[in-house]
């Protein structure tokens, strides 16, 4: 698959997941994925906790989240994104950390969508809860969960196809300026 073709069918399938299991080396492959993102003076502060354990990933989703999650229930695999701070660059009060592990997110969820594998990001759960169950130390912060799961149907765009019929975007004009805010975008149309 190309870069392009992950992007544009990335989304989260919420109820057309499998129980099948994820193999170890495509999780690794997702995970290196992950490692190979850029970070702020290459600090690389993420961490990742990866669940392959029903019994595990129940635990933490019954701590952790605040109502029961379809989605986490059927995944057979849960990777938790961290970070430490520490690791990381902050200055001028950014924290640079954040955007290095949202990159490093960014490229598991495109990883996985070219390997056919389901993502589906959650941030809302109890950090505190989060952090015991995956016994993650108290100066690491737990940023984003989500599951890695077979879609249901022969193949990823097959499942993901209703999904993607429902996805809007706003208007590329909208949301880029050219040479300064509020002045849209009027560059070339790339499809």
């Amino acid at each position: 698959m190309e870069t392009m073709d992950a992007i544009r069918l990335r989304c989260s399938l919420k109820t057309r997941l499998s129980d099948r299991p994820v193999p170890a080396d495509v999780v690794e492959r997702v995970l290196r994925a992950a490692h190979l993102a850029p970070s702020a003076r290459n600090t690389q502060p993420w961490r990742f906790v990866v669940l392959r354990e029903r019994a595990a990933i129940d635990a933490l989703a019954d701590a952790a989240l605040p109502e029961p999650s379809a989605v986490i229930a059927r995944a057979p695999v849960l990777v938790a994104a961290c970070v430490r701070p520490a690791d990381g660059i902050t200055r001028d009060g950014r924290d640079y950390f954040l955007y290095d592990v949202a990159s490093a997110v960014q490229n598991l969820l495109l990883a996985a969508t070219d390997l056919g594998l389901a993502t589906h990001l959650v941030a809302s759960f109890d950090e505190a809860a989060a952090r015991r169950v995956l016994r993650v130390p108290d100066d690491v912060r737990v940023v984003v969960l989500t599951p890695l799961a077979y879609p249901d149907a022969p193949d990823y765009r097959e499942a993901a196809a209703e999904r993607l019929s429902q996805r809007t975007r706003m208007p590329l004009a909208d949301v880029a300026f050219d040479r300064g805010w509020g002045e849209p975008w009027m560059g070339a149309h790339i499809g």
